[in-house]
């Protein structure tokens, strides 16, 4: 049985610890707050300009902007994955790795050359380790980003793209559902199809009708691009509240395993000195009767 000291200090560290994860949960709550604010200012624009490129890409064919067309062989695949910087949020950047995982060994299985751009610290950390190649790497940027981000990000791949470089994209980025539920989601990101923007509009564009100046090509030559931003701008928030949210869920619950603890080891530390009062009686009692003898 250990001493009481040692209880004693053990009691002490534990209470420590619960002061550090409730700040850090202080912390992430605050923070989730202000993504949480930044995806109700952004929504609104994404979906309005998710509205008007459905309605343009229902007008236009494959043929119309080199983003829409989809490439007969497709050789090379990019994963774009969006992890955090720090951890201590839980499984919230596993199930992002473990995902892009899954999606990396579905295209080589096709025979498919993959590459990664990487933003944050925790997936370039760990792919950096495999033998698939890591085109851009965007550590320590998770923290505070704005749209500068996105864009250059969103120049990149488009560029390798239309150079043919990449024949297809896909954004891995962790979904906001709420506090309680981030998931692991991957979104095909190039080539566009006309077909799949007009879906994802569907329940937003009303019966908004909608006369362009100038023609369709020219709109969608300028609009595309800032399309793909707009995806990757969105998955950013959408993985920084995640991230947030993970990090609060995964502190509360440490707070509490350090109150069970500090429990358990109370009375670890009761028990141990009721032994040792048992014991000091006992060595009176026996000296006392020893001088009776």
């Amino acid at each position: 049985m250990p001493s009481l000291k040692d209880v004693e200090l053990k009691i002490q560290g534990v209470k420590k610890t619960k002061q550090i994860t409730k700040a850090m949960n202080m912390v992430a709550s605050a923070k989730l707050r202000n993504a949480q604010g930044r995806i109700e200012r952004f929504t609104p624009y994404a979906d309005k300009f998710y509205e008007l490129l459905g309605d343009l890409a229902g007008r236009a064919d494959g043929d119309s902007h080199p983003l829409l067309a989809v490439r007969e062989e497709i050789k090379t695949s990019a994963i774009v994955l969006v992890t955090s910087d720090r951890g201590l949020c839980g499984s919230f950047n596993s199930n992002l790795i473990k995902r892009a995982h899954i999606v990396a060994n579905e295209k080589m299985a096709q025979g498919k050359t993959v590459k990664f751009y990487c933003i944050g610290k925790k997936g370039n950390a760990v792919f950096k380790k495999t033998d698939m190649e890591i085109v851009m790497s965007k550590t320590d940027s998770m923290g505070a980003f704005d749209f500068t981000l996105a864009n250059e990000v969103g120049l990149e791949v488009i560029s390798a793209y239309l150079a043919g470089e990449l024949d297809e994209v896909t954004l891995i980025y962790g979904d906001f559902v709420s506090v309680a539920r981030q998931t692991a989601v991957s979104l095909a990101l190039l080539p566009m199809s006309a077909d799949a923007s007009t879906e994802v509009v569907a329940e937003t564009a009303g019966n908004a009708e909608y006369i362009y100046e100038p023609d369709v090509k020219g709109l969608l030559a300028e609009l595309l691009p800032r399309f793909i931003k707009v995806q990757v701008y969105r998955g950013l928030l959408s993985t920084s509240a995640s991230e947030h949210a993970a990090r609060m869920t995964a502190m509360d619950n440490a707070t509490r395993a350090c109150d069970d603890m500090v429990d358990s080891l109370t009375l670890l530390y009761n028990k141990t000195r009721q032994a040792a009062i048992t014991g000091e009686l006992m060595d009176i009692v026996g000296g006392a009767e020893a001088l009776k003898g």
